[in-house]
């Protein structure tokens, strides 16, 4: 259960009300998911954070499918079952297959266990892993 109620839009502020009306644009639908709807109750949060997704969001130097991915592996890691769903639906609306998201949670799953694994023991980071000029983090 949510620790605010989700807003229709007959309870959003003015403020809110334009962010929705610019997500539903964007967008190109009617849909504005529960995430954005329970973020309203703030209106300049909602509007930064719609702001900086849909600016990290854009098309770029990744395509909308490696940056929808990114977002599930991210979301994994973090533990958020809203976003693993959302940004999983999304995937699967730029094309990912079942293939690919077994394939992802393999990589994920593998990532968390190697990065623990190299954590607790504490694997010093090869030199040839690191550019010229870095500087070690205990050396500073």
């Amino acid at each position: 259960m949510s620790t605010m109620p989700v807003l229709s839009d007959e309870e959003l502020s003015p403020e809110a009300a334009a962010v929705f009306a610019d997500i539903r644009a964007t967008r190109k639908t009617d849909f504005v998911n529960n995430f954005w709807r329970v973020l309203a109750h703030d209106p300049v949060a909602l509007k930064r954070t719609w702001e900086s997704v849909r600016q990290v969001m854009a098309p770029g130097a990744l395509d909308p499918l490696t940056k929808e991915l990114l977002y599930v592996a991210a979301s994994v890691a973090n533990n958020c079952e809203y976003c693993i769903r959302s940004h999983t639906a999304a995937a699967r609306a730029k094309g990912m297959t079942d293939a690919q998201f077994m394939e992802l949670v393999a990589v994920v799953g593998m990532a968390s266990e190697t990065n623990r694994i190299a954590t607790a023991l504490q694997v010093p980071v090869d030199a040839a892993f690191r550019p010229a000029t870095d500087t070690p983090f205990n050396q500073v």
